[in-house]
């Protein structure tokens, strides 16, 4: 069987497998999200679904992709089960943290950052880690970015002679789809932090990964993955200027905000995936454009995410409000 047909294929199926029994096990009545205040959700919810994900990802795509991005996955294993015993007991925010600095730090020294670029990748990749969990909140939305945004990687990947790396993001994307068919509204399992962190962690390293190898620029993956990106930036720097404690649980991303209005989670995650889809679109054209045209498809991208940001301002302003 072809590698691509066992990379599309396995992972899919063993996560939605894993999910299903994980479900019926003693784990998923020890590991539950339950409602608090600052849920979008309305019912207890296991969260072993990052668990199924990465038991049918991980072996594939540390086969598949090669000894460097092997010792990738190794740090995303070994940041999933960091999360395991958070989800499970809870840890204090500085050991999450320092874990997530010492295994981004880890991935950019192996896939070849030096001196004070290293540094850098490093808390790009710690960032994207820690985004992709602040997303990770309602009903099909983590899973979906998941999907769309390594299908993304794989074809760029694909198209740039760099097999591994298709390879292990065309194993991420398949296993996430698997794990959807868990998730989408309404929702029968969460990812959990076990899941989040890792998926977060390895969009950052494998975008690294690519940019290094010279399958894609450096603004390749920020755009693939922009609808998070964007998101989780944008909320940071709204509460850092109204001096919000950034370490607090809230509700203040845009997309909860636009579910406390009113928005199902359905609405939400269709209209989430059309812009996750235009932006992976967006990011694959522009890659393959003249220059010219990559800077016109660059430049418009920007304003659009800045009209949207406006727009679901406006659209959340109380009636009255100046």
């Amino acid at each position: 069987m072809s590698r691509y047909w066992i990379a599309s294929l396995l992972p899919a199926i063993v996560a939605w497998l894993a999910i299903a029994l994980l479900l019926r096990s003693p784990l998923a009545r020890r590991l539950v999200d339950r409602p608090n205040e600052r849920s979008l959700h309305a019912r207890p919810t296991p969260r072993v679904g990052g668990i199924g994900l990465l038991l049918g990802a991980i072996p594939v795509a540390a086969w598949l992709g090669g000894a460097q991005l092997a010792a990738v996955f190794a740090c995303a294993v070994a940041l999933a089960a960091v999360s395991l015993a958070d989800d499970y007991r809870g840890l204090p925010v500085l050991v999450r943290l320092a874990a997530h600095l010492a295994a981004a730090a880890l991935a950019a020294i192996e896939l070849g950052a030096t001196g004070a670029i290293s540094v850098l990748v490093a808390f790009a990749i710690a960032w994207m880690t820690n985004l992709f969990n602040f997303m990770d909140g309602s009903d099909g939305l983590a899973g979906g970015m998941a999907v769309i945004g390594f299908f993304a990687y794989a074809l760029a990947a694909g198209g740039s002679g760099a097999p591994g790396l298709a390879l292990a993001s065309i194993a991420l994307a398949c296993a996430s789809a698997g794990f959807l068919a868990h998730n989408f509204p309404p929702a029968r399992v969460f990812l959990g932090d076990v899941g989040s962190i890792p998926l977060g962690f390895l969009a950052g390293a494998l975008g690294f990964a690519g940019y290094a190898s010279g399958a894609w620029p450096a603004w390749f993956p920020l755009l693939a993955f922009a609808p998070f990106i964007v998101d989780a930036s944008a909320t940071l720097l709204r509460r850092a200027a109204r001096r919000e404690p950034l370490w607090r649980a809230h509700r203040g991303h845009y997309y909860q905000r636009l579910v406390l209005s009113g928005w199902s989670a359905r609405r939400l995650v269709l209209s989430a995936y059309a812009l996750m889809l235009a932006s992976a679109l967006a990011a694959l054209a522009a890659r393959a454009a003249g220059p010219m045209l990559q800077c016109g498809i660059l430049l418009a991208a920007t304003a659009i995410y800045a009209v949207l940001l406006v727009a679901i301002e406006s659209h959340l302003r109380p009636r009255g409000a100046p």
